[in-house]
């Protein structure tokens, strides 16, 4: 049996060991604190090892995923980490006793310092190449977004990501209607994953950012001289370049009526003209829009044509805006937590019940792309580790809608008055009488308000 003396000869020797080693090293409990951490990971660092100990390792070592590894029990080998203005190699492996997780460790891996930099400026050189070269062919040639990334427990969106999955092998085309924010590139990407088509380009247009003079030519491509400026060689449009795949139309309802004409054209004939061509081009593409324009209005009103409407409007796709699904909101909203936290480096674990019940009451007319960037901010203007009113945006924080339910009427009433009075004033830097004036009240009236809602400062008691 060992005494207390053999016990800590034999934590010398391996502390000595593990300090002396070439790689980094960092061990995390469960709950993302660190346990220890050697002493070259520290000098690298700039912090004392006792400094370092206790502390939540993304508050000692940016873009850290150690608390994450601790908690899901999944290794990440060989990632790489970028460390102080240097992409490091980690490794992190989840720490199991008995069978049950007990933490992490993480180790970065390099040799000596004039080696690691001249592999350091190695790969910062060739970073820009291969993110121009990722970005084309994701462009150009893919789907990023599969069913998985469609996250909804509403009984309509799960219907309609089984009907993807119907309607993915065919070739008939699809119209994908929805508010803005919903969620239609998402369908579109998922339908083309699944289709026969999925090793082909999958090539997005947004028809109503293109102006119109040179939408034709983004469309359709041009032969070499078509036009002053056309360049040399001529250029693929957006329909050739998807030869073999899928093209989605996104915001068809923006689209030039003369352009509608042309785009039924090649719809019916499976053909394209090039602008300055002598004659048309075979092209073989499935035809994916989306919209949330009205378009039987706008065919009423000879703003889309009826007949490009019956033949993209094969298959319809209706997406309903989040404010008719409201149980997805609390879903979202964890996902969204949980997915700005870990790309910012911060702990969130919770929400308070008080913000759950201002989203619950919230319109969202912006859908889920305005519930991910309300998040977001709320990620970032949070100091601890949950969200409260106080780190959500002004816009959210000043709705009275959200208050119904919670407060009367005449409440309601007196908090938006109260909260309209305390922006006035910081808009004309704390003076009444101006504030008074822009509000068309007189300025005994402003003071009793002043002292009604106790918005009396230092800077207004002067």
């Amino acid at each position: 049996m060992l005494n207390d003396v053999d016990v800590q000869y034999k934590n010398d020797i391996l502390e000595t060991i593990i300090d002396s080693a070439y790689e980094w090293i960092v061990v995390v409990n469960t709950e993302g604190n660190i346990v220890y951490i050697n002493k070259n990971y520290c000098q690298f660092l700039e912090i004392e090892q006792e400094e370092a100990l206790g502390k939540h390792v993304s508050k000692v070592i940016e873009n850290s995923r150690m608390h994450i590894v601790a908690k899901s029990g999944k290794e990440e080998i060989a990632d790489l980490q970028y460390i102080k203005g240097n992409y490091m190699i980690a490794n992190r492996i989840p720490i199991f006793s008995d069978g049950k997780l007990i933490g992490a460790l993480g180790t970065v891996i390099f040799r000596d310092t004039k080696e690691w930099n001249k592999m350091n400026s190695h790969i910062k050189s060739l970073m820009p190449k291969l993110q121009t070269y990722l970005q084309d062919w994701e462009d150009n040639n893919g789907a990023k977004y599969t069913l998985q990334d469609i996250k909804s427990i509403s009984p309509h969106i799960l219907q309609l990501k089984e009907k993807v999955k119907n309607v993915a092998s065919g070739n008939i085309s699809v119209l994908i209607r929805g508010e803005s924010g919903t969620g239609k590139e998402l369908f579109a990407h998922s339908i083309h994953h699944l289709s026969p088509r999925s090793h082909h380009p999958f090539i997005k247009v947004n028809c109503g950012a293109i102006p119109e003079h040179l939408l034709e030519s983004e469309l359709f491509g041009y032969e070499e001289g078509a036009f002053t400026g056309a360049k040399k060689g001529g250029k693929k449009g957006k329909f050739l370049l998807a030869h073999g795949g899928t093209i989605f139309l996104d915001e068809i309802g923006d689209m030039p009526v003369n352009m509608q004409v042309k785009l039924l054209r090649v719809l019916q004939e499976k053909e394209v003209e090039p602008v300055g061509a002598v004659k048309p081009i075979p092209v073989d593409v499935r035809v994916i829009a989306a919209t949330n324009r009205p378009l039987e209005k706008m065919i009423e009103e000879k703003r889309f044509r009826e007949d490009l409407f019956y033949r993209i409007n094969v298959i319809p796709f209706k997406i309903p805006p989040l404010r008719e699904r409201p149980e997805d909101i609390p879903h979202l909203t964890d996902f969204f937590l949980e997915k700005i936290s870990r790309r910012a480096g911060k702990r969130i674990t919770m929400i308070d019940e008080e913000v759950r019940n201002v989203f619950n009451q919230h319109s969202w007319p912006g859908n889920l792309r305005e519930l991910e960037n309300v998040i977001e901010a709320a990620v970032h203007l949070t100091d601890g580790e949950r969200i409260t009113i106080s780190s959500l945006p002004e816009s959210l924080k000043g709705d009275p809608k959200i208050l119904i339910g919670q407060l009367s009427l005449k409440e309601i009433l007196e908090e938006t008055e109260k909260r309209i009075i305390e922006r006035t004033l910081e808009q004309f830097h704390q003076d009444k009488l101006e504030a008074a004036k822009a509000l068309g009240i007189s300025k005994s009236s402003m003071y009793d308000k002043i002292k009604k809602y106790r918005l009396e400062t230092e800077e207004l008691q002067a």
